[in-house]
């Protein structure tokens, strides 16, 4: 198993009560993630991506696919120890096996020997045996899904294998694999794929540890498929004691391949040899993988998704103090009524010919957040403005009354007034009124 990754930043701290360390992996169908169980036990957790849970008959396969394999209880299987069908993304517990896999121990040290060749495939073709006797087939036996362990090999990730007759994740004419592993049946996209796939696949593994290379070379995915279907592999390099029973799982005939069971009774027939199954540099491999492992920190709490408070902009308004016969009767004792006016403004759009004309230090005014401008009345106004209205007309606001009138005419157009005091300003279409409102 390659190194842990740390957690993404979309990526969930804790899933089923497993607090979730570190990514282990990731693939077409979800997330593989290390976790840890509230009794500190280890594990690795698949997380099931949220679009295939739209398929209607998906819960119902996953459940039984899950069943399956919680029943699977080989010694070089790894064991379920937990599944959610139920949960918005589905997800999948088994036992966490810290050592590295067959592709890293081969990247950095090499082949195996013959010997270890043996011992890896008699245990595997094991494992397949008990898997084809609770399931159609694995599908995806590559050297990335087995994982080294002191003990033995395992064998990991059965994904969700198609049951035979139901509709299917996997559709005809659509390849699922890792191509330079996969049986010819899978190369051509069939759908009636069972366990002498599992038997090719395989036989792919074994030549890559004995050899380090591919029985049917490297290269784009489509050329590998078409030589994994119409050429005949390379085992130019392949010990002799090997070739007979890897050649036969490399058949293009499924029917003419064996079974695992048959698999495992030919390697074994090569006798096996006393001590470590491994090669002196693997356990030292392994080791480091674990200690790596032991030493992660706990990550750190998912941030609070609390919803913020989003504040309006500011908008401009106008308050306007109490009359002076209000303020003399009632003397600041809380009878007056501060009358606020919202204006219709849009922050940001000024009109170009409206600016701010001087004032003198006695006018209250004061600016917004947004540059609007808020005057206060107290006594006259000493701010004057200018601003044109869709006709050409200026409408100025000055002393006690509001004015509208056309450059140069005489007479004053658009007046209201009250026989009553107190005045507020209101900006509508027609530009700056005033009118005196009832207290």
């Amino acid at each position: 198993m390659g190194a842990v990754q740390p957690l993404r930043a979309d990526d969930p701290r804790s899933v089923g009560g497993f607090l979730l360390l570190g990514r282990l992996g990731a693939g077409g169908m979800g997330v593989v993630y290390l976790a840890r169980s509230t009794g500190g036990t280890l594990v690795a957790l698949k997380v099931i991506r949220a679009e295939y849970t739209d398929d209607a008959g998906f819960r119902v396969r996953f459940r039984r696919e899950a069943e399956a394999a919680a029943r699977l209880t080989g010694p070089w299987l790894v064991p379920v120890r937990e599944a959610a069908p139920e949960a918005p993304e589905p997800w999948l517990a088994t036992a966490f096996v810290p050592g590295p896999s067959l592709t890293d121990a081969v990247r950095l040290h090499g082949p195996l020997p013959v010997d270890s060749v043996r011992t890896l495939g008699a245990r595997l073709a094991e494992a397949l045996t008990e898997v084809h006797d609770a399931r159609p087939a694995h599908r995806d036996v590559k050297p990335g899904n087995v994982l080294l362990a002191l003990d033995g090999p395992r064998l990991i990730d059965f994904g969700i294998a198609r049951s035979v007759g139901s509709t299917a994740l996997t559709a005809s004419g659509v390849v699922i694999g890792s191509p330079g592993f996969l049986s010819p049946e899978q190369a051509r996209g069939r759908a009636d794929v069972g366990p002498p796939s599992d038997v090719f696949s395989l036989g792919c593994v074994l030549v890559y540890a004995a050899t380090g290379g591919l029985p049917f070379g490297t290269g784009s995915a489509p050329a590998v498929l078409f030589r994994t279907v119409h050429e005949p592999p390379d085992l130019t390099r392949i010990p002799s004691s090997l070739l007979e029973p890897l050649t036969a799982c490399l058949a293009k005939d499924p029917a003419g391949r064996p079974t695992a069971a048959e698999l495992r009774g030919a390697l074994n027939r090569g006798g096996s040899r006393d001590g470590p199954w491994l090669p002196a540099e693997l356990p030292r491999l392994i080791a480091e993988h674990s200690a790596r492992v032991l030493t992660l920190p706990d990550p750190e709490p998912e941030p609070s998704h609390a919803p913020t408070r989003r504040i309006a902009p500011d908008r401009p308004s106008v308050r306007l103090a109490p009359s002076a016969a209000d303020a003399g009767a009632g003397g600041g004792s809380g009878r007056h009524r501060w009358r606020t006016r919202r204006l219709e403004h849009r922050p940001g759009r000024r009109h170009p010919g409206l600016r701010p004309a001087p004032r003198d230090a006695a006018t209250p005014c004061h600016r917004s957040a947004r540059g609007s401008v808020r005057a206060a009345r107290s006594g006259r106004y000493g701010a004057e403005a200018r601003r044109p209205d869709r006709r050409g007309r200026v409408q100025r606001a000055y002393g006690p009354r509001i004015r509208s009138r056309p450059e140069g005419a005489g007479r004053p157009r658009g007046r209201r007034e009250s026989a009553r005091g107190g005045r507020r300003l209101r900006l509508g279409p027609g530009g700056v009124r005033g009118h005196r409102p009832d207290r």
